[in-house]
């Protein structure tokens, strides 16, 4: 004969053995959603790909790899990089979403500290003008005064999101030497002396970073063969708008900057 009291009591203990499992599976799925937050400028917030998420003058991307990355991985992704982004710019308005429960931070910053732009838009043009000043006191100035503008940017990152893998990634070189476009006239010695001055870049930036014991994505070898005036480009040249040239359009965020940093998470 079948007691009451102990069908009760089993019952009761399937029912708390029931609630246990499904909270215990519901906190691990929370566990797992990775809180990621992409900081920088152009290059982090995808301009180049030529397709943005809104009309704001940051220029994030679907197509660029913070994007990618979170798609990838089902990440929570808070997306604060912005077009023409400085390290002081990082500091004033992009931290905002940093935590003690960030678990993944990438940045890619300081190109626009040393006036890059400008440079490569004096390279640009027409004979007589050349831009050699311009590329020795970009060089000056990455070696003087940026690293401090980078580690205390690093720091600020630090002190926000304690508990954070970062990740930061650098900038390829744009130039192989050749001239393709018309518009345009940047000299093979000029491309030299300005992949030389993004090599010193790249450097810089990648010692600050490992010093704070972040890993450093160097894309530089990633775009061999996909600079400006290759075959396969991966940077566009001299485009329409202008803001859109000299930066990675898709296939450069997806088969560059993403590929290298998916296979560091």
């Amino acid at each position: 004969m079948s007691h009451p009291r102990r069908i009760s009591t089993l019952a009761g203990a399937l029912l708390a053995a029931v609630v246990s499992v499904t909270a215990l599976t519901s906190g691990a799925a929370q566990a797992q959603t990775v809180e990621y937050v992409a900081l920088g400028d152009s290059y982090a917030s995808g301009v180049g790909t030529r397709d943005y998420i809104d009309d704001s003058s940051c220029r994030r991307s679907d197509a660029a790899y913070p994007s990618l990355l979170a798609d990838a991985i089902g990440a929570d992704l808070t997306f604060a990089a912005c077009s023409g982004a400085k390290t002081g710019d990082v500091l004033a308005n992009q931290l905002g979403g940093l935590s003690a429960g960030t678990d993944l931070v990438t940045i890619t910053i300081g190109g626009n500290d040393t006036g890059w732009t400008g440079v490569v838009q004096k390279c640009a043009y027409p004979y007589p003008w050349t831009c050699w000043k311009e590329i020795d006191a970009a060089e000056a100035f990455v070696r003087d005064q940026l690293p401090a503008k980078l580690h205390a940017v690093y720091n600020a990152i630090e002190d926000a999101a304690p508990n954070a893998e970062v990740i930061v990634l650098g900038y390829p070189l744009l130039f192989n030497g050749e001239e393709c476009n018309a518009i345009t006239r940047i000299s093979p010695g000029e491309q030299a002396a300005l992949n030389d001055a993004a090599d010193l870049l790249g450097d810089v930036i990648g010692t600050a970073a490992l010093s704070h014991g972040f890993q450093y994505a160097d894309v530089r070898a990633a775009f061999d063969d996909h600079a400006v005036c290759d075959d396969t480009e991966w940077i566009n040249g001299i485009s329409y708008p202008i803001a859109e040239s000299y930066h990675p359009n898709k296939a450069g965020q997806r088969d560059g900057y993403y590929e290298i940093l998916n296979d560091l998470v």
